[in-house]
């Protein structure tokens, strides 16, 4: 506030007195506030330290707490399993440390184990390798799948093991291998004889019917095959391998899929062509193995000198000219009834014919082959009815092999 008169403080000189000058200001303009500046940054030094502080420790809880709960999800897969869970050092000493010795089988999802538990239980040990074709979540499908399913012609399933990256299912043992260690093999075909043959039928029907209508959900196996089914000690039939089967919803008939996986010679037409699978992609898988056990050859890689059919063209052509007994396995002549091995070939031709809706369910599969007095339809061209040459199978099986993982292998577990 200023009371003089007012002055111009450029002509101030050395001959004029001096003027007192007062100016009022804010006191966050002075000088004198420099110890408030210095508390202020003293509390924003401990505030932005502190929160450096949290900040780290929220991310070191944090990481602790994603730790626990991944561990805490897999206890919880291992427990949705619902198996008994064994550790990796018991099974590596029931397989004396996974040696070839007791190897039994291998495929693209790894190597097969024949192991005797301290119990003195004997398994058979299948450890699913690092480069496997079958993958993770087949191997969960697998699991899952067969702890849920309890049927006499399905293998069964006795424990797994998750531990680290090692993926391994336990199964009971079967001592005599698979079905295609018999019917394919020159000297061992004989052992079984055509009332075997018929049981051993039977019963993978039956246990396809369960998957398809009896079991709690609707079941499609799509990799049935003679080396997927499993002998027991009385050459009993189960099936095994349930790494590519799927659940169906309920009111589900047909499904497709862009990633064709099976194997050559059993997958129908529908599913190798379109994608297209549905229970009647099993009767079609069922039919094959029926005119195999029949015939004692493979429907991939058959030869004849008359024409370059597989085997389902081959059946088709001797049932046109009335001479479908002649695609008998010759071991079989002493032991067959002639009415029997016809109604066999005609109900594999049936559950083979080119269209899903011309094959019969598995329910009247059962009752044909069952019921001798049963009169059957007559079936239509099988699929896959055209001849090629020996350089075009060759292609198509390499061709399709680029798709196809033969050994088991869910996408996700649910009603697609």
């Amino acid at each position: 506030m200023w009371f003089g008169n007012l002055i111009d403080i450029r002509e101030l000189t050395s001959e004029k007195p001096a003027e007192d000058i007062y100016i009022r200001i804010h006191t966050s303009e002075r000088g004198l506030n420099t110890i408030q500046k210095k508390k202020k940054l003293v509390i924003i030094l401990v505030i932005s330290s502190f929160s450096g502080i949290l900040t780290l420790g929220l991310a070191i809880w944090f990481q602790f707490w994603k730790k626990r709960r991944m561990g805490t999800d897999q206890e919880s897969k291992k427990e949705n399993l619902e198996l008994p869970l064994f550790d990796l050092p018991t099974i590596a000493t029931a397989t004396n440390n996974f040696s070839n010795t007791n190897k039994i089988g291998a495929g693209g999802f790894g190597s097969v184990y024949k192991g005797n538990l301290p119990e003195g239980v004997a398994v058979a040990v299948k450890r699913l390798s690092k480069n496997s074709a079958q993958g993770v979540q087949e191997f969960k499908n697998e699991a899952v799948l067969i702890a849920k399913l309890q049927h006499k012609n399905l293998v069964r399933l006795l424990g797994c093991c998750i531990q680290g990256e090692e993926r391994i299912l336990l199964y009971e043992y079967m001592p005599n291998k698979s079905l295609d260690y018999f019917i394919f093999d020159h000297n061992r075909r004989a052992l079984l004889a055509w009332d075997k043959r018929c049981e051993i039928v039977m019963g993978i029907a039956r246990g396809l019917l369960y998957l398809h209508q009896d079991s709690r959900f609707q079941i499609i196996h799509r990799d049935l095959k003679t080396s997927n089914i499993l002998l027991d000690d009385h050459l009993n039939p189960k099936i095994s391998d349930f790494g590519l089967a799927r659940i169906f919803g309920e009111n589900e008939m047909e499904t497709r899929t862009k990633r064709i996986v099976g194997t050559y010679g059993y997958m129908s037409p529908e599913y190798v062509i379109d994608g297209h699978f549905s229970i009647k992609s099993d009767v079609f898988s069922f039919g094959v193995l029926l005119l195999e056990i029949v015939s004692g050859k493979k429907n991939r890689g058959f030869s004849h000198p008359d024409h370059h059919h597989n085997l389902l063209g081959h059946a088709w052509l001797l049932w046109e000219q009335n001479k479908a007994l002649e695609l008998m396995d010759a071991c079989l002549e002493d032991s067959c009834v002639a009415s029997q091995v016809l109604r066999c070939i005609q109900v594999g031709l049936l559950c083979v014919q080119n269209l899903p809706a011309d094959r019969p369910a598995m329910s009247s599969v059962i009752f044909m082959l069952g019921n001798e007095g049963a009169t059957l339809p007559q079936p239509k061209h099988p699929g896959f009815f055209t001849e090629r040459s020996s350089v075009d199978t060759d292609t198509m099986s390499a061709k399709i092999e680029l798709h196809s993982e033969n050994a088991v292998t869910i996408s996700m577990l649910k009603g697609r």
